[in-house]
C-alpha cells in the first residue's frame, strides 16, 4: 500500500530526533505506538517497498490500516521509551501485542507491610498493596538505582523477610554496600523503616537534596572511569525532574480546570457574544525570522486543559517574505481543509484564536469564508496590551476583558502554547540549517552533492557519525572528498543542536 498524498506529507516532514511515534486508523483510532532514535528513519521504514514485500503479515496489516500518524519527538531515546510504554498503557492499541503483557520495562518494588522492606526489580506491575515506581528507561538505570538507594539509604539486599545473624555469616553488604545491617540489630525497625520512606519520597522526587545525591554519585562514578553508572545516574536524575514536573501539574490541573477554565470560557462566550460556550478552541501562531523558515502551529483545549495528540505544525508553503497574517491564512485553510473533507476528529472548534490583531483576525476570517466556514467565530489576542480583538473592524471590534478576568487568563494560556509550540519547531528547523551550512565550507561540495548527501544520511549528525569509507559510496562523493569532510566534520565547532518539540 502506498501513503496517501497526506500521509506522504507527513512522511516528509518527520524530524530526524528521537521520539515516539503513533499511528492511527481512518476513523482516528489510535492502532500502534512505538519508539524510536529517529522517528524520520524509523517511521519511513514502515513505508519502504521492502517492508510491504517481505513484512509479515501483522506489519502488511498494520501498514495497510495506517490512516493518520502523530510524532512526540523527545530529547533521548530513553526518555522516548518511558513516554511509549506510558500511551501504550494509556491507548491499548490492538498491533501493540508484544506490550500488552507490560514485560518491557523494570519497575521498583517494596511492601512497607514487610518488617524489614526491601527494594526489588519487577517487570510486572501488581496490584498487591506494594508501593511500586517506575517504569525505568533502561535495565541499566532501574539497577543503578537500586544499587543506589542501598549505598544511600543503608537498605539491606538480603532475601530473608526477617534476617538474622545467621544471614549475615556470607554477607558483607553492611561492609561494601554501607547495609545498616539489621541483621545484627544495628539498627532498630524504627530507624530502617524511616530509612525506607527516606528513599520512597526520593523516589517520588520529594527529596529536596535528590540533584545534590545524584551529581555527586554521578562525581564519583565518573572519577572511577564508570561512565556507564554516571550515566544512567544522569538519567534517573532527569526521570525524578520530570517526575516531580509531571505530579506538580496533575496537581495544578484539576484547580485550573475546576476554579479558571469553566468559568473563564462562560465568561468569554459572554463576552463575545457566542452562540455557546467554547469548550473546543483552538490557536494558531507563526514563527519566523524575516520570512525565512517559516512555520505555523495548531494547539487544541478541550474544556480548558490542552489535547497534545491534537497539536500540529505547519511548514509555510505559499507564503514568501515576512507576511504574518498571510501565513495565518495559510495555517487556517490547511487546518480547515480537513473539517471541510469530514475527515474523523477534525471537526471545527468553537473557536479560532489567533495570536495578533486586526490584520490577523480579518486574514484567518477571510480564509474561513474562503473554506465556507463564515460563521466560525474567529478572535486575535494582540502581543503587546494583550487586547482581545474580535469582530469585522478596526476599534469597533477590541473587546476590554479585565486582566484579572478568567476569560483572559484561558485564552492567554492557549496563546502562550501556540507560541511555546511554534518557536520550538522553528528554532529545531533553524538548527538544521545551521548545521548543513557547514557542508557548504567544504570545497568541493556544491548544491547537488550536498542534496545527495543529506539524502543518503539524513542529517549532518549521521553523516558525521559515518566511517568514511561509507561516505565515498555515495555517488558523485569518492574517497578523496570522503576523507576531507569526515575531517571537516570531526572538529570541535560541529555541535549539532537539537531543540524538543512536539510534532504531528
Amino acid at each position: 500500500m502506498s501513503p496517501s498524498d497526506h500521509l506522504r506529507r507527513q512522511l516528509d516532514e518527520l524530524p530526524d530526533a528521537p521520539g515516539v511515534y503513533i499511528f492511527r486508523d481512518a476513523a482516528g483510532d489510535v492502532i500502534y505506538i512505538g519508539k524510536a532514535r529517529s522517528l524520520r528513519r524509523r517511521v519511513r521504514s514502515y513505508f519502504a517497498a521492502a517492508a510491504r514485500r517481505r513484512g509479515d503479515p501483522k506489519l502488511r496489516s498494520l501498514v495497510h490500516s495506517i490512516g493518520d500518524l502523530d510524532v512526540l519527538p523527545l530529547r533521548t531515546e530513553a526518555e522516548a521509551a518511558v513516554m511509549e510504554g506510558r500511551l501504550i498503557k494509556e491507548h491499548r492499541p490492538r498491533y501493540n501485542i508484544a506490550f500488552r503483557d507490560d514485560k518491557r520495562f523494570l519497575l521498583l518494588r517494596v511492601d512497607p507491610r514487610d518488617p524489614w522492606p526491601r527494594f526489588t526489580l519487577a517487570r510486572i506491575r501488581r496490584d498487591d498493596g506494594a508501593l511500586w515506581f517506575g517504569p525505568y528507561p533502561s535495565a541499566v538505570v532501574a539497577r543503578v538505582t537500586l544499587d543506589f538507594l542501598g549505598k544511600q539509604f543503608g537498605l539491606r539486599a538480603c532475601r530473608p523477610r526477617v534476617p538474622g545473624p545467621e544471614d549475615h555469616r556470607h554477607c558483607h553488604a553492611d561492609i561494601i554496600r554501607h547495609c545498616s545491617a539489621p541483621c545484627l540489630g544495628r539498627s532498630s525497625e524504627t530507624v530502617y523503616r524511616e530509612r525506607v520512606e527516606q528513599a520512597c519520597r526520593f523516589l517520588r522526587g520529594d527529596d529536596p537534596e535528590r540533584r545534590r545525591l545524584i551529581d555527586d554519585a554521578m562525581r564519583q562514578a565518573a572519577a572511577t572511569l564508570d561512565f556507564e553508572r554516571a550515566a544512567a545516574l544522569r538519567d534517573l536524575g532527569r526521570a525524578l525532574d520530570r517526575a516531580v514536573r509531571e505530579r506538580s501539574l496533575a496537581r495544578r490541573t484539576p484547580e485550573l480546570h475546576a476554579a479558571v477554565a469553566r468559568a473563564g470560557m462562560a465568561e468569554l462566550a459572554t463576552r463575545l457574544g457566542l452562540a455557546r460556550v467554547p469548550r473546543v478552541m483552538e490557536c494558531y501562531d507563526i514563527s519566523n525570522i524575516s520570512g525565512t523558515l517559516a512555520v505555523g502551529s495548531l494547539v487544541r483545549s478541550d474544556d480548558g486543559l490542552p489535547q497534545r495528540s491534537r497539536y500540529r505544525r505547519f511548514r509555510i508553503r505559499a507564503v514568501g517574505g515576512p507576511d504574518d497574517a498571510a501565513m495565518i491564512a495559510e495555517v487556517v485553510r490547511r487546518r480547515l481543509d480537513r473539517a471541510r473533507a469530514a475527515e474523523p476528529d477534525w471537526a471545527p472548534p468553537d473557536l479560532i484564536v489567533v495570536d495578533g490583531g486586526i490584520t490577523q483576525v480579518r486574514a484567518a476570517k477571510a480564509a474561513a469564508r474562503a473554506m465556507g466556514f463564515e460563521t466560525l467565530p474567529i478572535m486575535g489576542l494582540a502581543k503587546r496590551l494583550d487586547h482581545v480583538i474580535h469582530g469585522p473592524d478596526g476599534a469597533e471590534g477590541i473587546v476590554e476583558i479585565p486582566r484579572e478576568s478568567p476569560a483572559l487568563a484561558v485564552v492567554q494560556a492557549l496563546r502562550d502554547e501556540a507560541h511555546r509550540f511554534a518557536l520550538a519547531y522553528h528554532r529545531r528547523l533553524r538548527a538544521r540549517r545551521l548545521s548543513e551550512s557547514l557542508l557548504d565550507e567544504i570545497d568541493g561540495i556544491g548544491p547537488k552533492r550536498k542534496l545527495a548527501l543529506l539524502q543518503h544520511f539524513g542529517s549532518v549528525a549521521r553523516l558525521r557519525r559515518a566511517a568514511v569509507k561509507d561516505i565515498a559510496a555515495v555517488p558523485g562523493i569518492g574517497m578523496r572528498l570522503a576523507r576531507e569532510i569526515a575531517a571537516a566534520l570531526a572538529g570541535p565547532a560541529f555541535e549539532p543542536v537539537s531543540e524538543p518539540s512536539r510534532s504531528t
